[in-house]
């Protein structure tokens, strides 16, 4: 990517063999969280395009092995490698390189070798970066397309951890993460082609922040598989009790949802269960922290830890909640609540980015009063949070389709579909 890269129109719309190099910072198979659902989801939609060489990390080695299986026959290579990198050591190495914390916690010499050697061998015409810890593995020079999925602005989470967080010097961590990386992150997007972003709101805070225009930065929406995510499939039952069930469905290890569960389970639940008094709330997700399972001694509350499939739990509520205090992009866990014909209920922060009436296809409440409020109108008429149910579903299908969200990626790299 030597100099300022020309627009994908502005070149030949294709060379006589197109290769895709996919840079992913999250082996994306299995598809069972948000940002391994929109990178498989991507990763398909460029098979079609193209032939793909996908070069990943992965969390263990447990997650590099199933994603080699199910991946290595669709892909023209595939390269995963374990990080290994530890919080406090890739603080104290971006400290004293003056870099972004994320980079370190996503840097692997094997992997860089890898792709160094991929590229060296010429066949690379097209390289597609999911998540901006990956755009370190760039090549320095490369005069073919490069798509940017930053997914979201990753700076602006940490600038809101500061602000909410005045504990040093966790506060000095997340503020100097959003100075540092938020400048990277601009520097990248001036170097590609073009950067993603989950949603327009999204899109247009990095413009702002960037001071890039609409030429450079683009939304690419997430979707939802509405097949799969569909109320009348037969599933396993579970969550049988007594009172109304709440359901949250999310990874339990993710800052962000530890404090929405915490925040529902201590403050809005009681209210709740002052009208509901059997009303029940479970916490449904991989890697629960010791925080998340203490939340158990509270009454009503379950956690189940992974599941096999979050669908039955999902089919079992009578509302999923989403509290979240904190929220970036698209929430993929309303989008598979509303695709199942479940009623929601969303704080405006989770709710943002998706293209639905509050009122009509969910509620958005902020405050705990009236997110009990709110819980308790859909506990108090099943009939209504019925058809709220059935409005949601119906705007998931016309709205959310993934073939149709994705469908911009082969003009962004001037290849034809």
């Amino acid at each position: 990517m030597g100099g300022e890269p020309n627009r994908p129109a502005d070149r030949p719309r294709t060379r006589l063999v197109a290769e895709i190099l996919f840079l992913v910072h999250r082996a994306p198979w299995p598809p069972d969280r948000g940002d391994r659902i929109r990178s498989w989801n991507m990763f398909e939609a460029l098979a079609k395009l193209a032939p793909v060489h996908v070069a990943a990390l992965a969390d263990n080695a447990e997650d590099a092995e199933t994603a080699r299986a199910k991946m290595a026959p669709l892909c023209k290579s595939l390269t995963i490698e374990v990080r290994k990198a530890s919080r406090p050591v890739a603080l104290a190495q971006a400290v004293l390189l003056g870099e972004p914390v994320s980079n370190h916690l996503f840097r692997s010499a094997a992997l860089s070798r890898q792709v160094d050697n991929l590229v060296g061998r010429g066949g690379i015409t097209h390289i597609v970066v999911f998540s901006g810890q990956m755009a370190q593995y760039l090549p320095a020079r490369f005069d073919g397309p490069v798509l940017m999925d930053f997914v979201d602005v990753d700076s602006a989470k940490f600038a809101t951890y500061a602000e909410q967080d005045k504990r040093q010097p966790l506060n000095w961590v997340h503020a100097r993460e959003a100075r540092i990386l938020g400048a990277y992150e601009s520097e990248v997007a001036r170097r590609v082609d073009t950067s993603l972003f989950v949603s327009e709101a999204e899109a247009a805070l990095f413009r702002k922040h960037s001071e890039l225009g609409d030429g450079k930065v683009r939304a690419v929406e997430n979707g939802i598989d509405t097949d799969r995510f569909d109320p009348a499939i037969e599933l396993d039952a579970v969550g049988a009790g007594d009172g109304p069930l709440a359901v949250f469905t999310g990874q339990m290890d993710y800052r962000p949802n530890i404090d929405a569960v915490r925040w529902f389970a201590a403050d809005i639940l009681p209210l709740i269960r002052g009208r509901h008094p059997q009303a029940r709330f479970a916490i449904v997700g991989r890697a629960p922290t010791d925080e998340v399972h203490s939340l158990e001694k509270l009454p009503g509350v379950t956690v189940t830890g992974e599941v096999p499939d979050v669908r039955p739990w999902l089919a079992a509520a009578d509302t999923v909640v989403a509290p979240l205090l904190l929220a970036r992009g698209v929430q993929n866990k309303l989008l598979e609540a509303m695709a199942m014909a479940r009623p929601v209920v969303a704080s405006a922060a989770a709710a943002t980015g998706i293209d639905a009436t509050p009122g009509e296809h969910l509620l958005v409440a902020d405050d705990a009063a009236a997110m009990a409020d709110a819980v308790c109108s859909l506990f108090d008429d099943r009939s209504g949070a019925t058809k709220m149910g059935q409005a949601a579903r119906a705007r998931m299908i016309a709205r959310y389709g993934w073939d149709a969200r994705l469908a911009p990626l082969g003009e962004l790299l001037g290849l034809p579909a």
